[in-house]
């Protein structure tokens, strides 16, 4: 439950603040290499993703319990349009997805893709932030809304562009999945190993302790 009110938290304030951000972020970046239509960018962010999250709040406030049905399925229809999106970028590069090029930025995505988990980790050990708030930086950092950019590079870009977020798309799927999954079974692992180790302390103290009785019993 914290680390849901974490993810919430976190993904709001990204979302509130990506319309800023992108454009501002791509001019700094790539502004030498490219011609960057930073106002552009600033309106479609926040028309594909803040318009949405608003009009998101008022139909849930007007109409409440009466779209939980609805609600239920939103995740696969989003599930369903991220797949539209990166048929459509398969489908504008399909001469340019088995290149040398392509194979190139394929490791460089995952690499992206585990440094923002690393980071994200680091630094909330690094702040001293309890189990659930590192897990839920963790993600927030090394997920990110690969549909988007894949929507923005389409669109003000050139269609190769958006390869990288197409294969970002499967691929932080896959290492989320393995990052969740191996972060249990390693914290499952740790916490046996400390069981075993608090017990042979406790093993240990106890015998001390016994052996002091026994000597103490013997003085007497």
């Amino acid at each position: 439950r914290q680390m849901c009110i974490e993810t919430v938290s976190i993904e709001t304030l990204s979302t509130l603040l990506a319309p800023l951000m992108i454009p501002t972020l791509l001019s700094f970046l790539a502004g030498q290499y490219v011609s960057v239509p930073a106002q552009s960018l600033f309106l479609s962010t926040l028309r594909i993703v803040v318009v949405p999250i608003i009009l998101g709040v008022l139909v849930h406030s007007i109409f409440g319990k009466k779209i939980d049905a609805i609600i239920k399925i939103m995740p696969l229809i989003s599930q369903a349009a991220i797949l539209l999106i990166v048929g459509a970028v398969v489908s504008a590069n399909h001469a340019n997805i088995f290149t040398a090029a392509t194979a190139l930025v394929i490791p460089v995505v995952m690499l992206h893709n585990l440094c923002g988990y690393a980071l994200g980790f680091g630094f909330s050990k690094i702040l001293g932030l309890e189990e659930p708030q590192q897990k839920a930086i963790t993600f927030e950092v090394g997920m990110q809304d690969s549909s988007l950019g894949a929507t923005l590079a389409m669109k003000y870009f050139v269609p190769q562009a958006a390869i990288p977020s197409t294969i970002f798309s499967i691929w932080h799927n896959i290492s989320g999945s393995i990052s969740h999954h191996g972060g249990r079974t390693i914290q499952k692992i740790i916490n046996k190993k400390n069981e075993k180790l608090t017990l042979g302390w406790l093993l240990f103290f106890n015998k001390e302790s016994f052996s002091r009785l026994s000597l103490g019993d013997d003085g007497r």
